[in-house]
């Protein structure tokens, strides 16, 4: 514990459990990401070592965050982990609170740089900004970008001919988009996809999903879509205040060749999450945001998805 006047900093432990989830819930730029049953569902991969803030023993802010080869990293297990903290909180707090925690991070825990992965903005319920401008007094540096596809859903652009040409190829092949609980049936899809196409293996395994499943069962959904049964694509949506983020999309040759994503994305946007902020389709960057994949990004962009980052600063400490 480091203390400077009435600043306290601690390193989260369990019986901080019920503090740290309060305090995101109340945040204006939390989401169930940054709840702890989320985060440690991967706790035997990822050193630990998430901070509080406390001022006058009221606690301030949130710091998720892990050790790795002499860094600290906010957070390597986490799609975004900055720093969390309520709309009360001011500008000159904020960057009390990162002195704090940087001189925690270098002297208690022995790093030598922060790795910190900002909340895009679409995520805040108030602005939230702070710790941008905090991290660039400080001499921060942007080292890695990545480029998401995310739709304003009050004010969308019309989609392309060619994303309307394959909606209506789906609907000739009778297609259905099925909101279930089978992700047994979907993964081997994803899997199949992400080997062929990228060489890589889904994030979460399927044990992994189905269990965040049930320990967030209104925050991550599953959709497939199916012809005469069979599934043939599909995506996992995270299900936030005001963004339905898709955490994963795919589909087999047959469900590329009738439109299925087409069918499911028209379905997402205009019949199950119509009431949110954004619909973001995700990131279509590869190696820590150096390769773009511009198929990919041309079929988010046919539905009207425009950039937004996703971005990740390092500091020396």
């Amino acid at each position: 514990m480091t203390t400077i006047k009435q600043w306290q900093v601690i390193r989260y432990s369990e019986p901080k459990k019920e503090h740290w989830n309060q305090a995101v819930r109340h945040s204006k730029n939390g989401t169930f990401l940054l709840l702890r049953d989320y985060m440690d569902y991967h706790s035997d991969r990822f050193h630990d070592a998430s901070l509080l803030v406390y001022q006058n023993s009221k606690l301030m802010a949130l710091l998720p965050g892990n050790l790795s080869n002499h860094g600290y990293y906010s957070h390597q297990g986490l799609t975004y982990g900055g720093l969390i903290y309520s709309a009360a909180v001011t500008f000159g707090q904020v960057e009390t609170l990162f002195h704090l925690l940087t001189n925690y991070i270098r002297t208690e825990l022995k790093a030598t740089s922060l790795l910190y992965r900002a909340i895009p903005h679409i995520y805040h319920r108030y602005p939230a900004e702070e710790d941008l401008y905090a991290l660039s007094r400080m001499g921060a540096s942007l080292v890695n970008r990545s480029l998401s596809s995310v739709v304003p859903t009050a004010e969308r652009l019309p989609y392309r001919t060619l994303r309307r040409r394959q909606m209506a190829r789906a609907r000739g092949e009778a297609l259905e988009v099925v909101e279930d609980e089978n992700f047994a049936a979907f993964w081997p899809v994803l899997t199949e996809n992400l080997l062929s196409c990228h060489g890589v293996r889904p994030v979460h395994t399927l044990s992994e999903i189905t269990y965040l499943h049930r320990c967030f069962p209104r925050h991550i959904t599953l959709f497939r879509v199916c012809r005469q049964g069979e599934t043939v694509g599909g995506c996992v949506v995270y299900d936030t205040h005001q963004v339905a983020h898709v955490q994963y999309i795919a589909a087999s040759e047959a469900g590329k060749q009738y439109g299925a994503l087409d069918l499911l994305f028209d379905y997402l946007m205009n019949r199950r999450y119509p009431d949110k902020h954004y619909f973001d389709f995700g990131i279509s960057t590869e190696h820590d945001g150096s390769l773009l994949n511009e198929g990919l990004l041309f079929q988010k962009e046919g539905f009207g998805g425009r950039a937004v980052m996703y971005d990740t600063y390092e500091l020396k400490l």
